[in-house]
């Protein structure tokens, strides 16, 4: 059964989440941006930070066609169940991940992805902390 008043879910690409910017910082001390800088290497894991009590995401790439977005769940915090009219490729990048598709319980450990079909329930549970990638491509579904 899914957490329905637990679930915290913010996307720091979006200014209306967050009021004072000010604060917000990276490890070099600069101010966090609204967007992944195009043509530099980033090291993944470290995009994105663990809240205390919240699921953060941030988008990486958003276009019409699909989007790519690293996310961090801190224990205990889940995604109740949804559903997604296209393919979702995720792949878990810290810690482990208890994913749930069409009534179905999968361990993904750092390492491990899942094609979540299109259509079909799924939802996320952290036991632990862990992070994640997810890739949505909306180009034409093909069943």
């Amino acid at each position: 059964m899914m957490k329905k008043d637990k679930n915290i879910l913010t996307d720091l690409t979006d200014k209306s989440n967050h009021t004072d910017r000010s604060n917000h910082t990276d490890r070099s001390n600069h101010t966090l941006k609204t967007e992944i800088e195009k043509s530099k290497a980033h090291i993944i894991v470290e995009i994105i930070e663990y809240i205390p009590n919240a699921v953060v995401s941030k988008t990486i790439i958003k276009k019409t066609t699909g989007n790519i977005t690293v996310t961090s769940f801190d224990t205990g915090e889940e995604l109740e169940e949804k559903t997604s009219p296209f393919d979702t490729y995720v792949q878990i990048i810290d810690g482990v991940a208890e994913v749930i598709i069409n009534e179905k319980d999968y361990l993904l450990r750092a390492g491990d992805g899942i094609v979540i079909p299109a259509h079909a329930p799924h939802c996320f549970n952290a036991n632990e902390q862990f992070k994640m990638i997810s890739t949505v491509i909306k180009s034409g579904y093909e069943d």
